[in-house]
């Protein structure tokens, strides 16, 4: 009885604190600091709100195994005294025949968006298998669009521990933009900025005339010519040219070579053949699977590259390669010669700015070559088809489609999305975490680990995130496609260790 009393005082505490944060949030939309209208949502974002489709949901799923566990009191307090000074996590989203706005929601409860859950027992030892079920449910599990598009799961007792699901809809942000959330939660994190949010965008030409500036002006002349640096000055000046049109002779050779070099890489984006028809590819279901594996040390993966003088990205995608390979072979298929294309984002913004939130990325094709057996070829491989993407303006076209995308209606957008999924077998992020352990509220935060959502018919999502001295790979699957994608992570460690051995026995003296 006292228990209960307690937790209840406790309860209603957190939530009046609660009440407090959003009603400071709905008296600051009156004053008009987010319009009184609410706040527009951009064209990219929008895009990403409508992609949901029965196989695939646009929701970003992410887990921390913590030690010791949290409690969920804890979790909410952390999360109302940290997550809800950024205005999106207490504001849904209105939908109207033009787009979306985003409002506050008046009804928030942090009941809602923080849950407790409770896993199937499990054989010692077998405790992931069932976080790994529980976590592929929820993938597909929509997220109720009458609340804010965010939801932690707590699971306690987990391996000693605690563990941590957290689903949090593509229309709020990016994975780099996540990343800035993530530090501003953990002890110690920094608070972030004060932001100011746009009010609604005004209607008509002018409205129109706002939105390219927002959207594809400034992003290809600000943001990109930073994430572009490095194909060379004469790319930077290239890009500047559009703000500054009265440049000498010079800039505008450079700029007819910037044409050419979009025309060009247009075209590719356009007249990609359709990929390999291996299992992996088809019409996905409407269930997923999910797998992870232990962290591999990222000393290693450095040393291996640095011997070979490749980058720790070309070890880690000649290793997914390979690990792809390996599940087909091993299903009967032949794979010599075969390639898969996977979309892999671009980051389009400078950190510092992550805060803002919202979706700043575009996607690069990469062509995995699984059908190569020597891991010393086909990391050399991989490197070369890297050095292809840089200078390139596909991620840029990519955002700009997504842009065009969230214009159209949503059968139109359905229409021009799936020639992508026509085209790609896998989507596949890298995110380079902090490279040593955090910790959140008290317990330290073991591993972490996160899914990118596939669009359209692509049924496969590969993530590599390396945290606290190791690199973990992540899949995700449909069921209809790759049942058992623990299969592919297993093979992940022996690709890498068979890299290593070799890269042992090349004849240095020479």
């Amino acid at each position: 009885m006292v228990t209960r009393i307690v937790n209840t005082e406790a309860a209603k505490k957190a939530a009046r604190k609660t009440a407090r944060v959003v009603q400071k949030n709905v008296t600051r939309a009156a004053s008009g600091m987010l319009g009184l209208s609410g706040e527009r949502m951009s064209k990219v974002d929008t895009a990403w709100l409508r992609m949901d489709s029965p196989s695939n949901l646009m929701t970003i799923v992410g887990i921390w195994v913590l030690h010791p566990g949290i409690t969920r009191d804890a979790l909410r307090a952390r999360i109302e005294e940290r997550l809800l000074k950024y205005p999106r996590f207490t504001q849904r989203v209105v939908e109207d025949a033009t787009g979306a706005t985003w409002v506050v929601d008046r009804d928030f409860d942090i009941a809602h968006h923080v849950v407790v859950e409770h896993l199937p027992k499990k054989p010692r030892g077998h405790e992931q298998e069932a976080l790994q079920d529980r976590v592929a449910q929820l993938a597909m599990q929509p997220l109720e669009r009458k609340h804010p598009l965010w939801q932690f799961h707590l699971v306690p007792h987990y391996q000693g521990g605690s563990a941590l699901v957290v689903r949090i809809h593509h229309c709020i942000a990016d994975g780099i933009a996540l990343i800035s959330v993530t530090q501003s939660l953990v002890d110690g994190g920094t608070a972030p900025p004060e932001h100011k949010a746009k009010p609604a965008s005004r209607g008509g030409l002018e409205g129109a005339e706002d939105w390219l500036a927002d959207h594809l002006i400034k992003p290809l002349t600000g943001v990109a010519v930073r994430a572009l640096g490095r194909a060379g000055d004469g790319v930077v000046r290239s890009l500047e040219l559009l703000r500054e049109p009265q440049k000498g002779l010079s800039d505008t050779l450079d700029a007819a070579r910037m044409a050419c070099q979009v025309a060009s890489d247009l075209a590719a984006l356009a007249l990609m053949p359709d990929d390999s028809r291996t299992r992996l590819k088809g019409q996905p279901g409407t269930t997923k699977r999910v797998a992870w594996c232990q962290p591999i040390p990222l000393e290693e993966v450095k040393a291996v590259g640095k011997a070979l003088n490749c980058s720790i990205n070309d070890v880690l995608l000649s290793c997914v390669a390979g690990a792809i390979g390996e599940y087909l072979k091993a299903k009967g298929d032949d794979v010599a010669g075969q390639e898969i294309r996977a979309m892999v984002p671009v980051n389009l913004r400078p950190v510092e700015q992550a805060y803002t939130l919202g979706n700043r990325f575009g996607l690069a094709p990469l062509v995995l070559p699984i059908g190569i057996d020597n891991p010393i070829e086909r990391i050399y491989e991989v490197r070369r088809r890297m050095g292809q993407m840089k200078g390139s303006y596909q991620p840029l076209l990519a955002f700009g489609i997504l842009a065009l995308a969230g214009l159209l209606v949503k059968p139109a957008q359905e229409a021009l999305l799936n020639l992508f999924g026509k085209k790609t077998t896998a989507v596949m992020t890298n995110v380079p975490g902090p490279k040593d352990k955090l910790k959140f509220c008290g317990a330290t935060i073991e591993q972490n680990m996160f899914w990118v959502p596939q669009s359209g018919s692509v049924g496969l999502g590969v993530s590599i995130l390396s945290y606290g001295g190791g690199v973990q790979f992540g899949v995700i699957t449909d069921a209809t496609l790759c049942p058992d994608p623990q299969a592919i992570i297993d093979e992940f460690e022996p690709e890498f260790a068979k890299l290593s051995i070799v890269t042992l026995m090349l004849p240095w003296q020479e």
